[in-house]
């Protein structure tokens, strides 16, 4: 994780023996420093005696086993339109001036500001999810696979599933919390009340079954992913923000200060 502290910020609250590695880091909005601490962090907190499964999505960035949606905030999408301007601010410049170099920074400040949109609200999301449940499952995407539709590759991108997923394991370690990723194949063609496969393509929003389940077509795969999660076609989640942890024994965290204030 990186904290980014104000100008005149205390950083001795860690030993000098906790401090693992160190290094100097540019972004377009100034030179940052950051230290990897190695820490044993885990958080006790009160059962809630709730599972629930999560499909994730282009319309809403998820919904779960009970119906509820969040809605896809779309940081690219939102930006695009000032990030194409500042684009072609830099593309009137004269190569190798120092107006260019503005317009470059500029631009890439444009960027920064929506990756870390992204990234707080796959971690306050995630957070959210995780001590609101016992036991989270999930699709086990491969996102490198799907984003090779050319079609879907900005929306996919844009929606962050992956650093969600980190982000939830993560949390699911701190918390003490189960974290499944289970097969995502046929979880929305297959019925959750009677297991019968229904065909549909993906502007069919509805799952209709002949046994009578009608169901929001997310819905309905939120609960044959909770299904499959409690049965024995998952793995618990895996993922980790850095290889070391993997053991859930220690967690390598990066804190960061501004060097510019």
């Amino acid at each position: 994780m990186t904290f980014d502290f104000p100008e005149g910020a205390d950083l001795n609250f860690y030993q000098p023996d906790q401090i693992k590695r160190v290094r100097l880091v540019k972004k377009a909005d100034g030179y940052y420093v950051q230290f990897c601490i190695q820490v044993d962090r885990e958080e006790v907190i009160e059962p809630t005696h709730l599972t629930i499964g999560l499909d994730v999505g282009l319309e809403s960035f998820y919904t779960d086993s009970l119906g509820n949606k969040v809605e896809n905030p779309r940081f690219y999408r939102t930006g695009e339109k000032k990030m194409k301007r500042s684009q072609r601010l830099v593309s009137r410049k004269v190569k190798s001036s120092s107006n260019r170099r503005k317009a470059r920074v500029k631009l890439a400040r444009v960027h920064l500001k929506i990756s870390r949109q992204r990234k707080d609200h796959a971690i306050k999301l995630a957070r959210c999810v995780i001590t609101s449940n016992d036991v989270v499952v999930y699709e086990d995407l491969r996102i490198k696979n799907m984003v090779k539709n050319h079609c879907l590759a900005k929306s996919i991108n844009d929606a962050g599933w992956h650093q969600f997923r980190v982000w939830l394991e993560y949390f699911g370690k701190v918390f003490l919390r189960v974290t499944i990723a289970v097969n995502p194949a046929y979880t929305s063609q297959e019925c959750s009340s009677c297991g019968s496969i229904v065909k549909k393509s993906l502007s069919t929003r509805t799952h209709v079954c002949q046994c009578g389940c009608v169901l929001d077509r997310d819905r309905n795969a939120g609960i044959n992913i909770l299904n499959s999660g409690l049965g024995t076609t998952g793995h618990v989640g895996t993922f980790a923000l850095d290889a070391s942890n993997a053991s859930g024994e220690s967690t390598s965290v990066l804190v960061g200060a501004n060097l510019l204030g």
